[in-house]
């Protein structure tokens, strides 16, 4: 198995003229088209996930030098903007969608969606981009999962698969944690949920040795500069997991806990720390 640093991407929307909220995590269209052309300049071979997933669980190793692209949310812009491109260019990805953010809604109520207004996707959308990437899960609502009570983070993980699975027809095998916040309670419910693999942020590349529902990705900014995202792709500039957790991570852990101990909200979007 290779051992090899994976860069495994995680974007947010692309777009022009994102909301404000998420205009931190937006990368614009002719952004995002020059970082899939230096993927390919660079010889980087982007496989689907599910290719990294099976690897990570002892099946066949990935080629030497391999990416995989992930989407976090489920904006509108993938269906407008990211599709297109991806198509394009015959590159596979993996959308996570929060359920509860989706438009177009039909069948029972759904639940509500912590994400800020922006424009999302509709389920008839999602069921058309089914058969062009795969489709994960990123729970019902968008809470922080490793802050809520467990018997919460349960009904947010299996919940979304259930709602995932009902409405595609087909069992989705991939998971991404709200915010990249996990610990091993809720890393233990993904798993008993049925979840098969389940992605992070951590700002670290993965390997051929990393933890299948901890996978590290590397978050890709506005402000995330061309020669950055460059060594990225070169395989430098980040740590490779598996690496342990840092002292920070486990003290905003706590900190956003406390807050939720004593009703305090929290930030729709908070810049991970990881």
């Amino acid at each position: 198995m290779t051992y090899q640093p994976v860069p495994v991407f995680v974007y947010h929307s692309v777009s022009a003229d994102p909301p404000s909220w998420i205009a931190p995590f937006t990368v614009c269209p002719r952004v995002f088209a020059e970082q899939l052309d230096l993927l390919a300049d660079h010889g980087r071979e982007v496989v689907p996930l599910r290719r990294l997933t099976a690897a990570l669980r002892g099946g066949p190793p990935l080629p030497a030098r391999s990416a995989v692209l992930t989407f976090d949310d489920g904006f509108a812009d993938f269906h407008s903007t990211v599709a297109p491109l991806l198509a394009a260019r015959g590159l596979p990805a993996t959308l996570y969608v929060t359920t509860g953010a989706l438009g177009g809604l039909s069948g029972p109520p759904e639940k509500g969606s912590l994400l800020p207004p922006a424009p999302m996707l509709t389920w008839r959308q999602v069921r058309e981009l089914d058969p062009l990437v795969e489709i994960g899960g990123h729970t019902l609502s968008h809470p922080q999962l490793d802050a809520v009570p467990r018997q919460a983070a349960r009904e947010e993980v299996e919940g979304c698969k259930a709602r995932l699975e009902d409405a595609l027809g087909h069992r989705v095998d991939a998971f991404a944690y709200p915010h990249g916040y996990s610990d091993r309670t809720v890393r233990r419910l993904v798993d008993e949920a049925g979840w098969t693999s389940a992605t992070a942020v951590r700002y670290g590349f993965s390997s051929g040795a990393d933890e299948v529902l901890r996978i590290a990705r590397l978050m890709v900014r506005a402000d995330t500069a061309r020669d950055r995202f460059l060594s990225w792709v070169q395989g430098a500039g980040a740590p490779v997991a598996p690496f342990p957790e840092r002292a920070r991570t486990r003290a905003w852990r706590g900190y956003r806990r406390l807050r939720a101990c004593i009703d305090l909200p929290y930030p729709a979007l908070p810049t991970p720390i990881r």
